[in-house]
């Protein structure tokens, strides 16, 4: 059920840039709210406030709310008109289908002189013989009831039979009052009868007589199809369970709409806890793995979020995550996702890391390991390699302990042999111009 909250006015504050102490209007319609608070410390300038279509049962924390000129109360639980004193400047009330059944609790918007449109159709006292009569008399103040103006002559008259009329609702508040406290008792022993039949088809569902922890024999180890039918068995009870309470008949009482409520939110989350069917697939031909994740066909995209990883990939759909443990290390980097414009189904195909798809070259097999392959590959590079054999006495290197001493001594430097000419070498040598000098 909801709450009011801080968020919750902000969120609906947006015309006011969400600033909260100032707000003027505020509607918080539909949104299941039980209890109403905090409004008067929070929102203390408000002028107009909507909160039809809730749960509230009591009007409270809202006397400090002074400059409150309109307050919609329709649609909720409400059984009395109180705690209205304090708005001073309130000139319109609606109260809509609620369940007041005290026709007399119109006494206290005496205080709120500036009240001039009241809104009761729908309730219970709506229904009493002279209600109009009652309520014109009581509250001289007003100028509309129900939508109606009222006229001058229809003041007099209700003033001068207001006692009899007031004897009459006095009679009608008492029978009613009678007869809620007995709904009251109907609808708490309904709730105990249900609370019992839950607690023993809790206890031990399909062991008769035994505990559910002692097998004995394999005949109770169900198959997958067993716990596929078993399953749908639940459905369709479920699905009865669901039409019995529709066409069950109930009173029009604060506790039946609770009670709708919470069948429809328990729906709701019955709904919110279905898993979707997947299949994940190794496709050994193209080396890679495919999930097939089945989405809603009518779900848009932009409600869906793939995050693929080496070893996992995790899918948010509406919020709410599917993560599946891969069974080989993928490439994030290669993998792709793609949506099926008939079923909707989500696909996502996910290379593996142990072999490379190419047109010629053949993938490793799944049965070897990465880690012999990789083995396999250095061996090959290492008899491909030619090594260079290199004599250390050609080079010379600087002498590192009388570096220091680089100012007395001069630094040993390589010397380069002298160029030999060929005259030199050789005596009987013939110098040909038509050949180039060798570097």
């Amino acid at each position: 059920m909801g709450r009011i909250t801080e968020d919750l006015i902000r969120r609906n504050a947006e015309h006011n840039d969400c600033v909260i102490f100032s707000l003027e209007e505020l509607s918080l319609h539909q949104q299941e709210i039980e209890r109403l608070e905090h409004i008067d410390k929070w929102c203390r300038d408000l002028k107009i406030l909507y909160l039809q279509n809730n749960l509230i049962g009591k009007i409270e924390n809202v006397s400090k709310l002074k400059r409150l000129e309109y307050l919609n109360l329709a649609l909720n639980n409400i059984e009395k008109i109180e705690n209205l004193e304090g708005c001073e400047g309130l000139t319109k009330l609606d109260l809509t289908v609620n369940f007041i059944g005290e026709l007399s609790s119109v006494k206290t918007l005496q205080h709120n002189i500036h009240l001039k449109e009241l809104f009761l159709m729908g309730n219970p006292c709506a229904d009493f013989d002279g209600y109009r009569q009652f309520v014109v008399a009581t509250l001289q103040q007003l100028k509309w009831l129900d939508g109606k103006e009222i006229e001058r002559s229809e003041r007099i008259q209700a003033l001068q039979n207001f006692p009899v009329i007031e004897q009459q609702i006095r009679e009608q508040e008492k029978a009613y009052c009678l007869k809620r406290a007995k709904d009251k008792e109907e609808v708490q022993r309904n709730l105990r009868e249900e609370e019992e039949n839950e607690a023993k088809g809790r206890s031990y569902p399909g062991f008769e007589g035994q505990s559910p922890f002692s097998v004995e024999s394999e005949d109770h180890i169900q198959a997958p199809e067993g716990q596929e039918g078993e399953c749908n068995q639940k459905k369709f009870k479920d699905s009865e369970d669901d039409l019995e309470f529709w066409n069950k008949p109930s009173l029009f009482t604060p506790e039946s709409r609770l009670e709708t409520l919470r069948h429809m939110e328990k729906q709701r989350k019955d709904q919110e806890k279905l898993r979707l069917d997947f299949s994940l697939k190794d496709d050994e031909k193209r080396n890679q793995i495919i999930l097939d994740l089945a989405v809603y066909r009518y779900m848009d995209t932009s409600l869906i979020n793939v995050d693929v990883q080496p070893t996992y990939v995790r899918v948010m759909v509406k919020g709410k995550p599917f993560q599946l443990v891969l069974p080989a290390e993928v490439k994030p980097d290669s993998s792709s996702a793609k949506r099926s414009q008939t079923t909707g189904h989500l696909v996502i195909c996910m290379p593996k890391v142990d072999g490379v798809i190419t047109g010629w070259r053949q993938t490793s097999k799944p049965g070897e390991s990465t880690l012999d392959s990789s083995r396999e590959h250095t061996n090959q590079r290492r008899k491909q390699i030619e090594k260079l054999e290199v004599d250390p006495s050609k080079h010379s290197f600087p002498d590192v302990a009388n570096i220091v001493q680089e100012k007395k001594h001069r630094p040993r430097r390589v010397q380069s042999e002298p160029k030999i000419t060929a005259s030199e070498e050789d005596p009987d040598f013939e110098d040909n111009p038509e050949v180039p000098p060798l570097i």
